[in-house]
């Protein structure tokens, strides 16, 4: 487990390089300024940002094949403060990443942090999940979006036989998956986290 500030910065610079960890430094001040005025994360989470933040984002990266990112574009669902969908699209400027949010506030923040990270390669899809035209997805992430049950439910229209999910999950991820339908719980393996020793990454590949 990485669970250190220098710790959390040296793993982001050894695997994306200088130039994008500049890129994240910048992003980092850019959340905590936005925190001032909507509470985006807690307040307590931006003193360990490179951990809590940065880096659980950007280890879902270790779990996608070159190549994925051909079948679709990425969505990440109820992005909010732009985690993990902001520093993936700075880590892999190469992959198509659509951050999908409903509320206005939030929205406002995503499209402004993008635009001012130059970040071409990410679309900011402002609304509900139900109201968003059915794509097929190369891969789909969510952080804190909903319960397994509705957050397969609202994305199963996205999904093909070689859709990547990747699902960081708290305490309960493996808990919530065991709860799942077998055909459900057989696309489904968990991963430790690296920043947490209580939280889990449900990575799984298939059609609902």
């Amino acid at each position: 487990m990485i669970a250190k500030e220098e710790a959390a910065r040296a793993w982001c610079q050894d695997r994306f390089g200088e130039d994008t960890v500049v890129r994240l430094a910048r992003f980092a001040e850019m959340l905590a300024d936005e925190n001032t005025r909507q509470n985006l994360v807690s307040d307590a989470s931006l003193n360990q940002i490179w951990q809590r933040h940065i880096l659980d984002s950007l280890q879902l990266l270790t779990h996608v094949s070159r190549g994925t990112s051909a079948g679709g574009p990425w969505l990440d669902l109820g992005s909010g403060a732009g985690l993990p969908g902001l520093p993936l699209a700075i880590a892999a400027p190469e992959i198509d990443i659509w951050l999908i949010e409903s509320r206005k506030r939030r929205i406002e923040w995503l499209e402004l942090a993008a635009a001012g990270l130059g970040l071409t390669n990410c679309r900011i899809v402002g609304s509900r999940l139900e109201l968003v035209e059915t794509c097929k997805a190369a891969v789909i992430s969510a952080r804190a979006f909903a319960p397994l049950d509705k957050l397969f439910k609202l994305s199963a229209r996205f999904s093909t036989r070689s859709t990547l999910w990747l699902l960081p999950k708290g305490r309960s991820g493996a808990q919530e998956l065991s709860e799942q339908p077998e055909r459900i719980r057989a696309m489904f393996h968990v991963e430790q986290s690296l920043t947490d020793p209580e939280a889990a990454i449900l990575v799984g590949k298939g059609s609902l």
